[in-house]
């Protein structure tokens, strides 16, 4: 595998332009980004060129564009405040420590190839956390919105403060942010391809507040210094480290769903495959960056890869085109940004938060499942009101338990004891006359799909109540998994019939199915003539063994129960 993402010259020409057009949208999201997350617009900035230049470089997505993005500037707004709360003088260098370690976590995900388990969590978990953190950033952005410094104390102290803040609302900064959010929301569709709103939002807004507003004291995010960024050195406490770990493994997890998430949208789009594990040491190295230089973290974006190949981009060259821009910007062109009003890059910012919010979802979340329902509202209220690591956790716990009670159920049906007097459809005419011509003597045990561990609980009652018998046939046909709690179940099923000289017949176990049967030693238990392949011989072979048996010829067969020395 290549060290490095798919960088083509065969394609200068959109990608020039892809990359061009998301450097566009990229700057006035990430000033909005540096300033939400606390860290400041050159933070964002930063972010934006680092995360999106080695993302570009070493990941496996051609055409994935990463910056800062509105779910990872929520989790770094809620680290930095409790970082620096609790220490005020390191707390912003130990926030980007936690940057650090994220990207770590994301390069230690990729050596583990864990890029196609990152993303296989339920949709009303994903849709339910992407929710809460939509409501997260509109909920952050009501202070700046209405001409206030954000409150402290996160959600609960922002909320508590409303009152108080529209009593002394400032009218034209609100006007200003209203004016922002109305002009991306109202934006013709059909010319967002030709001038991104938010960057027309940015200007115009800035140009409002310079020549109409001149004479209104307008709070704007100041002088951004030019110039490479200082290194950030690690800065980390002993009572603090855990924490930052934790906060650290909630980035990284974030960060590698909102990228694996749009590279699946950049694969749909371009029909060319993307490498997950790859992406993610990628996404690791860009963040690993930023927090060196004092950026915030990133992930994937789906409007800048949306517009990137819209536009033409093609290879990682879109990607590198718009680091590079960005990078003129916060190398020489940084002081142009300084009239920018904090209204309307909270006005940019709100508006991110309402498209974050799956509103497709919401409106038919209660018709397509009441359960599906239920778990999505959990985890949007513990997002919102808790933190997203415990959410998600619970999301996940709870949805697999549904999943898997589910799946027991339908297993459970699977299961079926045929005996003589049963007319199955599943057996086939010899088979059916082999069985009655046994009288009730032969039980036939028939399993179906993955025998995970729930199903065990399903296979012990089933050998509570199996009828009287002689020979038990276990079918393992359509049995593609054996799990270990089923597998022991099983093991005490054929152990008792062997302890009661019932000789026990295995069908159709191949694979890793009859490894985990030898592993257990039930295949050594058995003689080698009791293991066959179909049903059919094992009838004809457990019809002769009776037959031999009542007449009391047992020449040239293993004799009933001859192996239960050896199952003892």
């Amino acid at each position: 595998m290549p060290i490095l993402n798919e960088i083509r010259f065969d394609n200068v020409r959109g990608d020039l332009f892809g990359g061009v057009t998301a450097a566009i949208i990229a700057l006035p999201m990430a000033l909005a980004f540096g300033v939400a997350s606390g860290a400041g617009p050159a933070a964002g900035l930063y972010g934006a060129v680092l995360v999106g230049l080695f993302a570009a470089l070493f990941g496996g997505t051609p055409t994935l564009i990463s910056e800062p993005t509105g779910p990872m500037t929520v989790v770094m707004t809620a680290i930095i405040a409790h970082l620096v709360a609790a220490n005020p003088e390191q707390g912003m260098a130990m926030a980007f420590t936690v940057v650090m370690l994220a990207g770590i976590l994301q390069m230690v995900f990729g050596a583990l190839k864990l890029g196609h388990y990152v993303t296989m969590m339920p949709y009303t978990v994903i849709s339910g956390f992407m929710t809460g953190i939509g409501m997260i950033l509109i909920v952050l952005q009501l202070g700046p919105f209405l001409g206030h410094a954000t409150p402290p104390g996160g959600v609960i102290g922002t909320i508590g403060a409303i009152p108080a803040m529209i009593a002394d609302i400032q009218p034209a900064e609100t006007a200003l942010a209203i004016f922002t959010f109305g002009l991306i929301a109202l934006f013709p569709k059909r010319l967002i391809r030709l001038l991104p709103p938010q960057l027309l939002a940015l200007v115009a807004g800035t140009l409002l507040s310079v020549f109409l507003l001149a004479n209104v004291d307008i709070r704007q995010i100041g002088e951004i210094p030019t110039g490479l960024p200082a290194l950030q050195m690690p800065v980390f406490t002993a009572s603090q480290w855990q924490l930052m770990v934790i906060d650290a493994a909630v980035l990284a997890v974030l960060g590698s769903i909102d990228a694996l998430l749009t590279s699946v949208i950049a694969e749909s789009m371009t029909r060319k495959e993307h490498s997950s594990n790859k992406e993610l040491f990628g996404q690791g190295m860009g963040n690993l960056a930023s927090g060196l230089f004092g950026g915030i973290p990133g992930a994937g974006a789906t409007m800048g890869t949306v517009v990137n190949i819209q536009t033409g981009g093609r290879s990682a060259l879109s990607g590198l085109t718009r680091a590079l821009l960005l990078m003129v910007v916060v190398l020489w062109a940084a002081p142009l940004t300084s009239h920018i009003p904090l209204a309307v890059l909270a006005g940019i910012a709100l508006k991110v938060g309402v498209d974050i919010i799956d509103w497709s979802f919401l409106r038919r979340a209660h018709r397509v499942s009441s359960k599906a329902a239920m778990i999505m509202y959990g985890v949007i209220a513990l997002t919102v009101f808790v933190d997203l690591i415990t959410a998600v956790a619970l999301g996940v716990f709870v949805a697999n338990v549904l999943t898997i009670e589910r799946m027991v159920r339908l297993q459970s049906r699977s299961m079926k004891t045929i005996e003589h007097r049963d007319v199955s459809n599943d057996l086939t005419h010899d088979e059916q006359t082999l069985l009655q011509q046994a009288k009730g003597r032969i039980l036939v045990f028939a399993l179906g799909g993955p025998l995970i561990f729930g199903v065990a609980k399903a296979i012990s009652r089933q050998h509570a109540v199996l009828p009287d018998h002689e020979i038990l046939i276990l079918d393992f046909s359509e049995v593609p998994v054996l799990g270990v709690s089923s597998s022991l179940a099983l093991e005490t099923m054929i152990l008792e019939d062997l302890s009661q000289k019932h000789p026990v017949f295995i069908v159709g176990a191949e694979g890793d199915v009859l490894q985990r049967l030898k592993t257990l030693g039930l295949i050594d238990a058995l003689p080698v003539e009791y293991i066959v392949t179909t049903r059919q011989a094992a009838l004809e072979k457990a019809t002769q063994l009776l037959e031999r048996s009542h007449s009391g010829d047992r020449a040239g067969a293993p004799p009933v129960g001859a192996s239960r020395e050896v199952a003892a």
